[in-house]
């Protein structure tokens, strides 16, 4: 028996939006789901056997009723909008970066890794923990290029910050 509290009943342009959604098979797999979850709730199908359908889980199924009868088929088929995390570095500590990697590496090393630069970020007190994947990808930002010769920093301009 369905879930008597939030029933799915569709009106007839919101089943054509549906189907219309699922024949384009455009859009993220959530939403595709979603739109089936309400398509077969609206069958009168158990959330069990939506569930054994979709391979789905049943509070998956519960949540899109509850959303679709509160609110309406657009915001059941949505997700929440996620909070954007903020980076580890602001534009000082990304310039100290830039400046450490143009700098010289430390003796008895060719060159800097991503790790020695993590580990020189951790000791001038920058930032309090740091993974070398991060510093890697806030270089990749920089277009700077650790290969070449000539990075376009001189070392008198790095050696100041």
């Amino acid at each position: 028996m369905p879930n008597e509290k939030y029933v799915v009943n569709l009106r007839d342009d919101e089943r054509k939006l549906l189907t219309d959604l699922i024949k384009k098979g455009k859009g993220s797999a959530r939403r595709l789901t979603r739109a089936h979850i309400l398509l077969l709730a609206d069958e009168d199908k158990t959330d069990a056997t939506i569930a054994a359908t979709l391979h789905t889980s049943i509070p998956t199924i519960e949540r899109t009723r509850t959303k679709f009868v509160i609110g309406n088929v657009e915001w059941a088929l949505s997700d929440k909008p996620h909070a954007k995390r903020g980076g580890k570095l602001d534009a000082k500590g990304r310039a100290r970066l830039v400046a450490t990697a143009c700098s010289t590496p430390p003796e008895g090393r060719a060159k800097w890794s991503m790790q020695l630069l993590a580990d020189r970020l951790v000791e001038l007190k920058i930032v309090e923990e740091i993974s070398d994947e991060t510093v890697r990808l806030e270089l990749k930002k920089t277009n700077l290029s650790r290969g070449k010769r000539n990075s376009g920093v001189s070392r008198r301009s790095a050696a100041r910050l």
